[in-house]
């Protein structure tokens, strides 16, 4: 619990005091969640379902017993937010209120997302389906992502695009040769 108290306070800093920590209904969320989880892996399926929605109940927050979070998952005014089965979430992930990391009512077998570490999710968000979103990558609220997200990137929008990019120099000196030939056609064209 000490990673994540800590990855907390760095996080929100309208935190003073480490009990204040202890306000926040995403710290029960994720606590209780590693007990229902643990029954879950026990194979104790209604149990750990019975404690799940008790912990939904006073929340506002739902995780599915079976979905995987890392030690370090900050859920930040987390009402409404629901976390899928299947989903997985790394390290250092911070989730706002609203967000839905859920299936399409497609799949079978793994359903849910998966979250790299160092990603941040904004309010409303909806991550469907069997899809990664990669690491260091922030979605911007209200976001519908259906596709996986590359590493480094920001993704907005109702119908989510990227735009936002981590590219590398091999790719950013080709489209500058690409864009010198289209001018110099254009040069060449006109006879000047």
């Amino acid at each position: 619990m000490k990673p994540l108290i800590r990855f907390i306070r760095e996080q929100d800093p309208a935190i003073r005091r480490n009990i204040e920590v202890f306000l926040y209904q995403g710290l029960w969320a994720v606590t209780i969640h590693r007990l229902s989880h643990r029954l879950y892996k026990w194979r104790l399926f209604l149990l750990s379902r019975i404690v799940s929605q008790i912990a939904r109940f006073f929340t506002g927050i739902e995780i599915h017993p079976g979905a995987k979070l890392s030690k370090t998952v900050f859920i930040d005014h987390g009402s409404g937010v629901v976390i899928g089965e299947t989903c997985e979430i790394g390290e250092r992930v911070v989730i706002y209120q609203g967000v839905t990391l859920g299936g399409t009512g497609k799949d079978t077998g793994k359903r849910h997302p998966n979250i790299g570490n160092n990603v941040m999710i904004g309010a409303s968000s909806s991550i469907l389906g069997p899809i990664t979103i990669g690491d260091n990558s922030k979605i911007g609220a209200n976001s519908v992502v259906l596709k996986d997200v590359p590493a480094n990137s920001t993704i907005v929008g109702e119908r989510a695009r990227c735009i936002g990019h981590e590219i590398s120099l091999t790719n950013e000196i080709k489209s500058l040769r690409q864009r010198i030939a289209q001018l110099e056609k254009k040069l060449a064209a006109t006879g000047i």
